[in-house]
């Protein structure tokens, strides 16, 4: 839940650990904030370095918990079997599968993929490979805002912008407005949004009586061409 990490920091170890991107790696890390913990950390390694080299010219060094190093708790997972899973509206702490919605028909007016949580160039890349060649939902509207504007750069060289505006989505700049319901994504009164966003609270992207569910950027893009929330999966 949202308070499991209160004033505690959260260490992120493991084989799944050092198999992961970056890009997984931050949004795992910025999720920290939502289960109440003060810090969420991976361990540096090669692929830190090779993000490093050429954006910080000062020396450092990988900083690790020692050998002997007490935790309050630890936990140990298989995620062998993980499957895709969204947020009902509310809590991000109201995680489900997404095949368990399926049947629910949740209708969608706005699926977002952006935020300082998603919307990195991987991100972008297995949008797109969903959206080629078909069209978001007539009833829907599909925004995406890069990460960066670097990102934004390297999204658009790759094509993956293109098959996305072509998909119907409209890309917007790197903003943080629709994800805290400042601007260029505001939910009316009773519309649903399925969004990559961190944070699914009550009035959190604009009216009280909207409804945002949280998802990744698959389950975002498939949901967009179905008009409901979809399992992503049927769609890869």
């Amino acid at each position: 839940g949202t308070d499991f990490g209160l004033y505690k920091s959260v260490e992120y170890v493991g084989p799944v650990a050092k198999q992961m991107t970056m890009a997984q790696r931050w949004t795992i890390s910025n999720m920290g904030v939502e289960v109440g913990a003060k810090f969420a950390l991976f361990e540096g390694d090669k692929k830190t370095d090779a993000f490093l080299q050429g954006r910080v010219n000062r020396p450092y060094e990988h900083i690790f918990s020692d050998d002997d190093a007490s935790y309050a708790m630890e936990y140990e997972f298989d995620l062998s079997d993980l499957m895709p899973m969204v947020a009902r509206p509310g809590d991000p702490g109201n995680g489900v599968p997404a095949e368990s919605v399926r049947n629910e028909n949740v209708k969608i007016d706005q699926a977002f993929l952006g935020s300082c949580t998603n919307a990195r160039l991987e991100d972008l890349e297995v949008a797109a490979k969903i959206l080629k060649g078909k069209r978001v939902h007539p009833d829907v509207r599909m925004l995406v805002s890069p990460s960066s504007q670097a990102v934004f750069g390297e999204a658009l060289k790759a094509g993956y912008l293109e098959t996305l505006v072509d998909a119907g989505a409209l890309v917007e700049h790197s903003t943080c407005g629709p994800c805290y319901g400042g601007h260029l994504g505001i939910l009316g009164d009773g519309e649903t949004c399925i969004s990559t966003s961190n944070r699914n609270f009550t009035g959190r992207m604009g009216s009280p009586l909207s409804h945002v569910w949280l998802a990744s950027p698959a389950t975002v893009a498939a949901s967009a061409i179905a008009g409901e929330i979809v399992d992503p999966r049927e769609y890869l």
